[in-house]
Formats: structure tokens, C-alpha cells, sequence
């Protein structure tokens, strides 16, 4: 789960991480009043949407009077805000964040997250600020530090230490920054995040250390712990088919191909687009239906993959493990009998009773395609589009 920057700020505000003074607005009023209760002579008008890019897009801009907060808060807010993250349709801007005027004398980035490779949070860190992190992993990465966080222990000062040292900073500079580090570690820890990440972290010409962006995901796994994270989930920044299925527990993910895709297992789903690609087609989702994979949970995703008017075909790839092949089958037809399911529909079933459950769709009188392996179910649904 994702949420703005403001409310990112306001949860690390609790743990004692420094961010500017700011505030949300709805409206132009509110933004004005927000600018207001700041005071200084500077503030920064920042547009709310879950993607980055947002200062390039002209989501981000400086107002250096009470009339002109209010003036850029009437241009940004309905605005259709394009980023490298939105795609060409972008985001309609419904709210905004008011922030003080910061002093900037450099910009690093620090980050947290979940190293899957070696089972520990990393918290990383570089003197390149202010620009896509990714850019710089790939063409610069030895300008990346990072410290492994030994789950036993949590983060230790001498890490922190050590990675403040690496960003050249000194004095009562650097034990800012090691404050920092620590403070933002226990807001990711506490709150079961997934990645907490300030692009850029600022040194001020004070003196003082600010998250001056903050990003931060949640593990949806963890959310039932969370009450006050589940209440910032913003459905306007949402895919609807997305919020539908996340109604039946359904891990479902739009893409912009026409072959439906729906599998038990997310390791599987991966690996039934991979090999859709190489047979040359293109996957319309990413759909995980669980273990189980229950009539009600069949039929809810054969409603879900339907409603993208791209799909013009369905591959179900199902792993008998948990699940039997022969009811996962039955569920299937009954499913594709009570929605009228008139595309073509592949199915590859393997594992416990896959034989009864390839008999039991050659039988039914609806347009199943029983294919032998992934291989072959991938062929056979890319052919049928192309028909």
C-alpha cells in the first residue's frame, strides 16, 4: 500500500524524524490559510499524487506571497499532472502539501527496504540527491553505501555512524544525520513498512538535516496491525479493478496487454507472463487467486479479467498442490457458465488429479483450449488472439 507525502511526513513526524513545517490543503482557501500559520516569506506548493517525477511535471512550485500560494493551489488543484510514473494519462491533483521555504545547501538521498537477496533490511544511502535513484544504481553504483541490518540487533549507531562518515559529513553535521538515520529506521521498522525513502534528504545552510521528500510503502501483509496506515489509503490513486479485487482478496495488477491471466501462486503468475512474453504476447494482468482457488474465487477473477476491455483471451494456469486439479476444473466451468465467458480460454492444469481435471473441461460444452504444459498454454492463447 502506498500513501502521499504528506501523510508519509505526518508518520515520521511521531518518530522524531525532522521534516519542514507543512500542512495539507483541499482548496485554494485552506492552502492560503496553511501558508499562513507557516509564516516566513518562501513556501513550496506541492502537488499530491502516489508518483514521483512531480517537480518535472510542474507539481512543484516556489510562492513567495500569500496571493500567489493561493494562485498556484487554483492552477494545481484538478489538474491532470503528468510524470514519468503516471504513463501519458497521469493523475488528477486533489490535494496539495504547503511546506516553509527550505534553505538548501545539498541534497543526498537515504532510503529503507527489504534486501530479498539476503533477508535484511538495507538502509542505503548517496551524496546524489534529488535524482532518480534508480538512474544512479545502474550508471554509478558505487555512489550507493549501504549498511545490512541485522534483524537480531536493529540498526546500530555505528552504522549509522559509518554511513554519515561515507557522505562526507562532519561535526554536528554528521551527528544530525546519524539522529536521522536511526529516527527514520524505527518509523520503518515500527510501522511494518516496506520502503521508506527521502529523495532528497537536505543539508539546510543552518545546519539542520530534513527529509524534504518522503516516500513510504506498506507490507499489505502487516496492515491488519496498522489501523491509522489502513484509514491514509487514498482509492483516487488507485486502479479501480485493482480496489475490486483487493474486496475478494485477489493480488491483481492492471497491465496493458489482451492475454487475461489467472494463476494460483504469485511465483507461478510471474512466471506465466515471462514465458506469455516469449511466445509473443502480451500480458493484461497479474492475478494471484490464492491456494484455494474456490468457485467464488474462480468466478471473481474470471468478473475481474473480464472488465479490461483489452482481454481477448484467458490463460488459467493452475498447480494442483493445496488444491485439487478435478474441483479446481469444475469450479472453472461452473464460473464460465454463470458469467457467459465467450472469449477463448486456455487452461493448463498440473499436479493432483490434473488428468480428471483436463477431462472434466473437455467435456463441458464452452470454449476451453486444455493445454498439455505452460509452454503449450502460452502458444495456444497467443495463436487464439491472433485468429
Amino acid at each position: 500500500m502506498k500513501i502521499h507525502e504528506y501523510q508519509a511526513k505526518e508518520i515520521l513526524r511521531r518518530f522524531d524524524v525532522a521534516v519542514p513545517n507543512g500542512g495539507v490543503a483541499f482548496t485554494p482557501v485552506e492552502a492560503e490559510k496553511v501558508a499562513r500559520n507557516i509564516g516566513g516569506d518562501v513556501w513550496v506548493v506541492k502537488a499530491q499524487i502516489h508518483a514521483g517525477g512531480r517537480g518535472k511535471g510542474g507539481g512543484v512550485k516556489l510562492a513567495r506571497t500569500l496571493a500567489e500560494v493561493r494562485g498556484l493551489a487554483s492552477k494545481m488543484l484538478g489538474m491532470r499532472l503528468v510524470t514519468h510514473q503516471t504513463g501519458p494519462e497521469g493523475r488528477v491533483v486533489k490535494r496539495l502539501l504547503i511546506e516553509e521555504g527550505i534553505n538548501i545547501a545539498k541534497e543526498l538521498y537515504v532510503g529503507i527496504t527489504l534486501d530479498r537477496s539476503r533477508s535484511q533490511n538495507v538502509l542505503m544511502a548517496s551524496t546524489e540527491g534529488g535524482v532518480e535513484i534508480e538512474k544512479v544504481a545502474a550508471e554509478t553504483p558505487e555512489l550507493i553505501f549501504k549498511e545490512y541490518i541485522d534483524p537480531a540487533l536493529g540498526l546500530r549507531p555505528f552504522q549509522c555512524r559509518r554511513l554519515a562518515f561515507r557522505l562526507g559529513l562532519s561535526g554536528d553535521t554528521l551527528k544530525s544525520a546519524v539522529k536521522f538515520f536511526s529516527a527514520l529506521y524505527r518509523a520503518y521498522d515500527s510501522i511494518d513498512a516496506s520502503l521508506a525513502e527521502i529523495n532528497p534528504l537536505v543539508l539546510t545552510k543552518e545546519g539542520n538535516v530534513l527529509a524534504l521528500d518522503a516516500k513510504m510503502n506498506f507490507d499489505d501483509n502487516a496492515l491488519y496491525r496498522h489501523s491509522e496506515v489502513v484509514e491514509m489509503r487514498d482509492l483516487d490513486e488507485e486502479a479501480p479493478l485493482e480496489i475490486e479485487a483487493s474486496k475478494y482478496n485477489l493480488n491483481y495488477i492492471k497491465l496493458d496487454g489482451n492475454v487475461g491471466c489467472m494463476v494460483n501462486g504469485a511465483g507461478l503468475a510471474m512466471a506465466t507472463m515471462d514465458i506469455i512474453k516469449l511466445a509473443g504476447g502480451e500480458p493484461a494482468n497479474f492475478l494471484d487467486v490464492g491456494g484455494g482457488a474456490s468457485v467464488e474465487t474462480v468466478s471473481n477473477g474470471f468478473r475481474i479479467i473480464l472488465s479490461d476491455k483489452n482481454v481477448r483471451a484467458i490463460l488459467i494456469n493452475i498447480f494442483g498442490g493445496i488444491v485439487r486439479c478435478d474441483r479446481v476444473a469444475a469450479g472453472v466451468v461452473e464460473a464460465a457458465e454463470k458469467l457467459s465467458v465467450s472469449l477463448p480460454v486456455v487452461v493448463r492444469l498440473e499436479g493432483t488429479n490434473a488428468k480428471e481435471g483436463a477431462e472434466i473441461l473437455r467435456r463441458s460444452k464452452l470454449n476451453f483450449v486444455v493445454a498439455e504444459t505452460l509452454q503449450d498454454g502460452a502458444e495456444k492463447v497467443t495463436r487464439a488472439i491472433a485468429a
